[in-house]
This record gives C-alpha cells, sequence and structure tokens, in this order.
C-alpha cells in the first residue's frame, strides 16, 4: 500500500475526528480512531503503525492471529470486533487485548477460563444488537445488565463498556437517533459499574453522528485503507 495515500487518508480520518468533536463541543482528545484492518495485509498495518497508529480492529480470528504474530514486534494494540464462534475463544483470550463483541455469557466464561494468567485482563465491551437484526451479532438492550455482572465478575476480564454496529441509516438525524439511545444504555450500564469507559460506535460513513452523540471509539477501515479488498 503507497504510504502517502496511507498518511493522507490518516490524517484526514483525524481532522474528521477532531472537527466532528469540536461541532460536539467535546475535547478533541476525547475521541479515540481503531483503524479497521481486516482484509488488509500485514504490509498495510505495518505502514500505518509506522505514522504512529497502535490500535487495530480485526473482524475474523485466523486472519488477525496471523497478522499479531507477524508484527509482534511492533507493540500493536489489537482488537476484536467480528461475531465470535465458541470455538474461537481461546485464540482470542490467547492473542488479542480487547474482545469488543461479547454478547451472550457463555463467551464470558470461555474468555475468562482460557485467558492465559501471565496476561492483564482481556478488555472487554458488550455488543448490542439496537436494531434487533437477525443477521447481526449482539446482545438485546435488555440482557446488558446479566452480561456486564458476569463480566465484572471474571477475575481474568475487564468490563469496558459497550459496541454497536446499527443498520445503515442515510440521514445525520436518523444516525444520531440511534446513536443516542446506545449512550442512554451506556449511561445507564455505567451507572451500575462506574468503571466503564467506552462507548464504541460509528464507522467511516456515521462517525460524526456517533461522536454527536458521545461515542468516544470510531472504527474505521474504508476511510483509512480504500475500498475494502475481497477476503
Amino acid at each position: 500500500m503507497d504510504p502517502e495515500f496511507l498518511k493522507k487518508n490518516h490524517q484526514k480520518t483525524l481532522e474528521r475526528i477532531q472537527r466532528a468533536c469540536q461541532a460536539a463541543d467535546r475535547d478533541g482528545q476525547a475521541v479515540a480512531l481503531l483503524a479497521v484492518s481486516k482484509t488488509r495485509n500485514a504490509q498495510a498495518v505495518a505502514a500505518l503503525a509506522a505514522l504512529g497508529h497502535r490500535a487495530f480492529g480485526e473482524n475474523y480470528v485466523s486472519e488477525g492471529v496471523d497478522k499479531i504474530t507477524a508484527l509482534a514486534d511492533h507493540s500493536l494494540i489489537w482488537h476484536f470486533i467480528g461475531p465470535i464462534q465458541s470455538n474461537k475463544t481461546r485464540q482470542l483470550a490467547e492473542h488479542f487485548d480487547w474482545v469488543q463483541s461479547v454478547d451472550r455469557l457463555k463467551l464470558v466464561s470461555r474468555l475468562n477460563d482460557q485467558r492465559p494468567p501471565s496476561k492483564p485482563p482481556l478488555n472487554v465491551l458488550i455488543q448490542v444488537n439496537l436494531d434487533g437484526e437477525d443477521q447481526k451479532a449482539g446482545c438485546a438492550p435488555d440482557q446488558l445488565p446479566a452480561l456486564a455482572n458476569a463480566i465484572e465478575a471474571a477475575p481474568q476480564l475487564r468490563l469496558r463498556g459497550v459496541m454497536s454496529i446499527p443498520a445503515v441509516r442515510e440521514s445525520a438525524n436518523d444516525q444520531r437517533a440511534v446513536f443516542a439511545k446506545l449512550k442512554a444504555l451506556y449511561d445507564e450500564l455505567q451507572a451500575h459499574h462506574p468503571s466503564i469507559d467506552t462507548l464504541s460506535a460509528g464507522m467511516s460513513n456515521d462517525l460524526e453522528a456517533a461522536i454527536a452523540e458521545g461515542a468516544n471509539l470510531v472504527r474505521v477501515g474504508t476511510a483509512l485503507f480504500g475500498p475494502r479488498q475481497n477476503r
């Protein structure tokens, strides 16, 4: 991947985040960027890391583990953001720093039991399915409290917050409305678990709306790396 192309896109994305923060009267340092590197090769990740970026998100376990292994000397932070199969939890627990897509109790116990004691607790976000889409991962909003309690009780896990991937909405008002629902769920959860600090929402096409409604971690792939490659 052309380093200049990547450098330009990275700068543009950071500027978008800054403008969105200014428009929402928020501190420009309040929102972190997660580079979604699924389907991108290790060389592309290394090129972005060379610009000083450290946090990357993967959707496919085996692909992510391969990159984590190949780039082990780059001191990167790896988030898993895809749907979780039960038979993949050991790889997640052993290799990733964050898992953003926990959505059922079975995963909590497996990740906790499989996290190596030599590693710090695995940072966990609960994925919420705001639109009730059958084809999309995520728990129902009313399942949040039980999941949060289970994660907080797991010694090898650290509850950090919530994540969601809402259905696509074209207007900014509609985007903001669904992210406002997510922020309300986050605030309610934080009232019972004061240590949580991460609201992961917003992607290349709607990060401004997410930031306006309180997201502090946005997940961006296409705007950084260009059109997605076929896997």
